[in-house]
């Protein structure tokens, strides 16, 4: 078990180790580096294949170390059907797409660069998957955020790239906030903070009154980062990211995060009427919404981009739906998508980097340049299509499967499925015939078949969804089957196979292909009324999103201008303000005003003499005339207090108080004589009487404190610990400089540093400051600047 444990926690390590050696690998052997590269996630992909059999059997695989038992933080992992599938689709695919990149990529000067940053995401995403505590599942969620980020604006000198990257962010960083806040309130509620031991919880956390809190904050994550509607629009626009960016990312991975949260957490907060309207809608709205811009895209990237948006909404809505067979479907289509979206926008980068164009109106005739390269496309696009024998024909069937019945709600959902597969069946071909079929154009590049590195990845992902739906027996078997009891937690046995079964599902996959057939023959008359419609309904949520940026940072410029105008004495005085408020209000609101002391009868005539030296110092302060006088002055109370100190037997306070107040009057003084400011106060008097109030609330409020403090009974716990460890442990005979040195070393050191850096920058001010005035003296132009 414990070297299960060190194993899976080294596969889960290795994508963080192959970011750390990319810019060497990539600098040593060029793009032929990826070979080596791919090592990385083949070697993980390897590590959980090993647990097929064991999932297979219904059993889970859990780890992990603790970090903070007694808040139960800690670094687990939690492999079941449904991660471990999502793990090898992470490690699997990442590895082809590793290898794509360094033929895409050849000759980048930055290729280093992506390559760590395609393995920090690859690393994120396997730890979203495979998390058992919560923690851990919210820091590599930010953290697929964070890397897509730099991802999408890897060309950042592109602002297109750089809006995307930011809006990408914004969207799904927002959401990763809903996500926390939702994570907390399943704590509060069922008391655990592991998913594994969460899935036992269901009834708890579907009866509690913070159900629906949680339900809307968890979607708010799910959603953002599954672009769902209306939060769909920052999936497109990140297709300004490199083409395996697009492939990994937003087809089979990072999208997919959202789908995943909500598969784990359908035994918990499924089976409600909140969970079976929302997510169904909002699927639903997604599907339509997505195939319909679909149509409407010339570029092939945008196309299969809103396909994506369109297949989450699918996803969405199945595991809304509630019934076996659709969770079923779920898990189908979950798996046919990842292969046959991967191969086709490879696929799609594979036409721009050997024509120069994407877009299909400047595309025709490849087939004879680039043959392999068609039936890649034509492969994938059949899995799309949900056109036999592909994996992608056995997800349509067992979707129909679960939406056809008789009532109101499942005629509409199927009508909407319907619908969005005859448009995504057109899609699927347009991508796969238009730019293959037709007589050869002429193209920016000379178009030619891909070497090896680019058509090896969609070619694998083709060839395994023909296999997986011929060996759809052995599929399900390891695959399949287990995802589905994961997202039941009930064993499912999937038995859907390319034999056809003559009934309302596959009448209904006929009529999807008729439908299909007729809008692709029709394509440019249906992109053409898409973009009459769309005109016709103005600006969407992308531009929306424009408007809310915007705003904000017109909203964030007025409140700067507010908060922070640039006076000092506005900052100072807004301090002190609210030093008095927490120092007096929570005494006066929860009664802990302190006693009035009794009068002191012992004091001495010398102790009378210095608290009389220090109201003279007072009193030299607030009538001197010029500011040095009165920071000179100043210093009269700090030598007061250090006397008092001093007379009350605390002899290296009193030094240390003599240390302050001497640098605290040498260094204002020298500031003062630097700054060009008026030699006496020029405040009015509202303002002197308001300051000198201010002044005042401050010192009640910290004397009232005090005396509050020193009301309470003295525990001497630590008097007691630090006089017998002193001389044993620290080997010195004065507490209070073994406290200092010893016990708070590290603490002394810090005030240290603090000290040194600012006399530092002190020093250098006064320097540029004289430096400047000698160059004004001596009318240096250079002055000026």
């Amino acid at each position: 078990m414990a070297d299960v444990t060190a194993l899976t926690f080294l596969a889960l390590c290795l994508p963080l180790a192959g970011a750390l050696a990319a810019p060497f690998v990539i600098r040593i052997f060029g793009a032929n580096g990826a070979w080596l590269l791919a090592i990385a996630p083949l070697l993980a992909f390897l590590h959980f294949l090993r647990f097929i059999p064991q999932i297979a059997r219904g059993e889970v695989v859990t780890g992990g170390y603790s970090w903070v038992p007694s808040y139960h933080l800690s670094f687990s992992w939690f492999l079941d059907g449904l991660s471990l599938a999502f793990a090898l689709l992470i490690t699997g695919i990442g590895t082809l797409i590793v290898l794509y990149a360094g033929g895409y990529l050849k000759g980048h000067k930055d290729q280093g660069r992506f390559f760590s940053f395609i393995f920090l995401f690859m690393g994120a995403m396997l730890g979203v998957v495979v998390s058992d505590s919560f923690l851990m599942l919210f820091v590599f969620w930010e953290l697929t955020s964070i890397t897509s980020f730099l991802l999408i604006g890897f060309d950042h000198e592109r602002e297109a790239a750089r809006r995307a990257a930011l809006q990408a962010l914004v969207v799904t960083g927002g959401g990763g906030l809903c996500l926390l806040a939702g994570l907390l309130l399943l704590w509060n509620i069922s008391g655990v903070t592991e998913m594994s031991r969460l899935m036992g919880t269901g009834d708890v956390v579907r009866e509690s009154p913070l159900y629906l809190a949680a339900l809307i904050l968890v979607l708010g994550g799910a959603f953002t980062k599954s672009a769902q509607f209306p939060f769909h629009f920052w999936l497109p626009n990140a297709m300004e990211a490199p083409t395996p960016v697009s492939a990994y990312l937003h087809s089979a991975t990072m999208v997919k995060a959202g789908v995943y949260l909500l598969m784990r957490l359908n035994p918990v907060m499924g089976a409600t009427s909140a969970w079976e309207i929302l997510l169904p809608f909002f699927g639903g709205l997604t599907l339509v919404v997505g195939t319909a811009l679909a149509i409407r895209q010339t570029d092939l990237k945008l196309k299969l981009a809103y396909t994506t948006v369109s297949s989450l909404g699918l996803l969405v809505m199945l595991i809304g739906f509630g019934s076996d067979h659709a969770v079923e479907a779920a898990a189908l289509y979950l798996v046919a998508h990842s292969l046959f979206k991967g191969a086709l926008f490879m696929v799609a980068g594979i036409i721009d980097h050997e024509t120069g164009t994407r877009d299909i109106t400047r595309l025709s005739g490849l087939r004879r340049a680039m043959p392999l390269t068609w039936m890649i496309a034509l492969a994938a696009a059949f899995s799309m299509a949900g056109l036999p024998p592909f994996f992608g024909f056995l997800a349509k069937e067992e979707i129909y499967t679960a939406l056809a019945s008789g009532d109101v709600r499942a005629l509409t959902f199927t009508a909407i499925t319907v619908f969005g597969n005859a448009l995504m069946f057109a899609v699927a071909f347009a991508v796969a015939l238009k730019p293959f079929l037709g007589q050869p154009v002429e193209t920016p590049k000379p178009p030619h078949e891909a070497p090896v590195l680019l058509w090896l990845g969609p070619a694998v992902l083709a060839v395994l969804g023909l296999l997986a739906a011929i060996f759809s027996t052995f599929t399900h078997a390891v695959l399949s089957s287990p995802i589905a009891s994961a997202i039941r937690q009930t064993p499912v046995e999937i038995d859907i196979s390319l034999t056809p079964h003559v009934g309302l599902p596959l009448a209904l996959s006929a009529l999807t292909v008729l439908l299909g057939i007729g809008v692709y023959w029709q394509l440019a008359r249906a992109r053409f009324l898409m973009a009459v419609f769309l005109r016709a309904a103005g600006p969407g949520p992308d531009h929306g999103f424009d408007v809310a940026i915007s705003g904000l940072v017109r909203f964030s410029g007025r409140v700067m201008r507010v908060l922070q105008p640039g006076r000092l004495e506005i900052y100072v005085t807004c301090t002190f303000l609210c030093v008095a408020a927490i120092l007096i209000v929570p005494l006066v609101v929860y009664g802990e005003l302190p006693r009035l002391p009794a009068w002191p009868t012992d004091v001495r005539l010398h102790e009378w003499a210095v608290f009389l030296i220090a109201a003279f110092g007072l009193a030299a302060v607030l009538i001197a005339r010029d500011r040095l006088t009165a920071i000179v002055s100043l210093g009269i109370q700090g030598f007061a207090v250090a006397i008092i100190f001093l007379l009350f037997g605390a002899p290296d306070l009193s030094f240390t108080q003599f240390m302050v107040e001497t640098l605290s009057v040498v260094i204002l003084a020298l500031v003062m004589t630097r700054l060009r400011l008026s030699p006496d106060d020029q405040r009015p008097l509202g303002r002197k009487l308001f300051d000198g109030a201010l002044a005042l609330a401050c010192g009640l409020g910290f004397t009232l404190l005090l005396m509050r403090a020193t009301e309470a009974p003295f525990n001497d716990a630590l008097t007691a610990f630090f006089n017998t460890y002193s001389k044993s442990i620290a080997h010195g005979a004065n507490v209070v400089n073994v406290i200092i040195v010893d016990f708070r070393g590290t603490d002394t050191l810090g005030e240290i540093a603090v000290v040194a850096v600012t006399g530092l920058a002190i020093l250098a001010l006064i320097r540029i400051r004289a430096g400047s005035e000698r160059k004004l003296a001596t009318n240096d132009p250079a002055a000026e600047g």
